[in-house]
């Protein structure tokens, strides 16, 4: 059954009006996706945030109020609230309060499928919780029963702190063996200098759906914040003939919570090993441009930003307006519309050239192994048939750092 939750938040002076609501939307549709509906919002305008109560007091009463009317079972902030705000709150309004940081980690929790990913949840979780125990009496004691409380087991949190910094140290002990074949499955790759892709942008933008239709899988596709939680990793073709990897990464989102970026590093770090980066936007999103901000901020956060990238506007069919787009280069498209996609792996081949170096050789007709090799790890512009010679005479464009290069000099 869905929880009936009433959202708060504080209107900053300085905070643009239009921010405000889209963040207050997302907040709503992040409730959506953790299962519950809000049946309200309260919004105050103050200078700045009540620090023992995140509101004023007359408000909080006003607050109190409705949630006795309309029997709400939780409460959540738009801001993260501080352990003090949390347990003043809690003992204000006699029900669960949580914040916009536990919401989006309780999504994680429910969303989290590899070892790995559940790990980094609960590690997060706990890193989020240990300052903000002495807040959360009544509602740890009852872990597991709705939002804000998935996650980390049926222990008495609230009783035992040395039980949550051994379980953190734990947890990274684990995660460190995880990263560390992570690494080695990284460093094959790296070896046999395949082409790296990957696939980022703000959460719901449609990096799965592209994904799908490039690799011919079935990663979870949904109209719902945080659907990809794993990083998923497949080989694709370019038109080309050149073989490419391709990896579609958890979505980005405003105001993420700390301990999910530090937990999530190592899984954004496959962003870091790309070749090529496509950035994909909701172009019909009223907020894509600060969309696009969050996801180059997390970006150069990793020193992700030298890496080449391909900004791709997604959702060209639900655009009412002509669209302008401000990054370069880019596509505008459809992730359905196959014309698109081909238009996609065109523009990558493009880029790719643009990064890699020409070459002219010749290749004995008795030669295969290299023939194909020369076909499945660089772009090939030209090929024909020397009869005299009985060879291939090829022009292309090859990975400077490729062992391939080389080969290619010395014939």
């Amino acid at each position: 059954m869905e929880e009936k939750v009433l959202t708060i938040a504080v209107h900053h002076q300085n905070q643009d009006e239009d921010r405000l609501q889209y963040s207050l939307d997302e907040l709503k549709s992040l409730t959506e996706t953790a299962k519950g509906s809000v049946l309200k919002t309260i919004i105050q305008k103050r200078e700045r945030i009540h620090p023992a109560l995140y509101m004023g007091e007359g408000k909080v009463e006003e607050i109190k109020e409705l949630v006795d009317e309309l029997e709400i079972d939780l409460v959540i902030s738009n801001d993260e609230l501080s352990a003090g705000q949390l347990r003043n709150l809690t003992d204000r309004l006699e029900i669960r309060v949580i914040d916009r940081s536990q919401l989006i980690l309780d999504i994680f929790a429910m969303r989290a499928n590899t070892k790995e990913g559940k790990l980094q949840v609960e590690l997060a979780q706990y890193q989020y919780m240990l300052p903000r125990l002495h807040g959360q009496g009544v509602a740890l004691s009852r872990l597991g029963g709705g939002i804000g409380t998935r996650g980390p087991g049926e222990t008495k949190l609230e009783t035992d702190r040395r039980h949550i910094r051994r379980r953190i140290d734990e947890i990274k002990r684990r995660l460190a063996t995880v990263v560390n074949q992570r690494e080695q499955y990284r460093k094959r790759r790296r070896e046999n200098r395949a082409f790296q892709i990957a696939i980022v942008g703000y959460t719901n933008a449609g990096k799965s759906t592209l994904f799908n239709r490039l690799t011919k899988s079935d990663s979870l596709e949904e109209n719902q914040l945080f659907a990809t939680l794993d990083p998923m990793t497949r080989q694709i073709q370019l038109p080309c003939g050149l073989d490419a990897i391709i990896t579609d990464t958890v979505g980005f989102i405003q105001d993420l919570p700390t301990a999910l970026v530090a937990a999530f590093r190592s899984t954004l770090e496959e962003v870091t090993e790309a070749d090529l980066i496509l950035h994909m936007v909701d172009a019909s999103h009223p907020d894509q441009v600060q969309h696009q901000h969050t996801v180059n901020r997390l970006l150069d956060s990793l020193d992700a930003n030298q890496i080449p990238m391909l900004t791709v506007y997604n959702k060209k069919d639900l655009l009412t307006e002509d669209f302008i787009p401000s990054a370069h280069p880019s596509l505008t498209v459809s992730a359905y519309q196959s014309v698109d996609l081909n238009r996609i792996l065109t523009k990558t081949e493009e880029l790719i050239k643009d990064e890699w170096e020409s070459y002219q050789t010749f290749i004995p007709a008795s030669d295969g192994k290299l023939l194909q090799q020369l076909n499945s790890s660089t772009i090939i512009n030209e090929r024909f048939y020397d009869e005299p010679q009985e060879g291939y005479v090829i022009h292309g464009h090859i990975d400077p750092e490729h062992p391939l290069r080389y080969l290619v000099k010395e014939q």
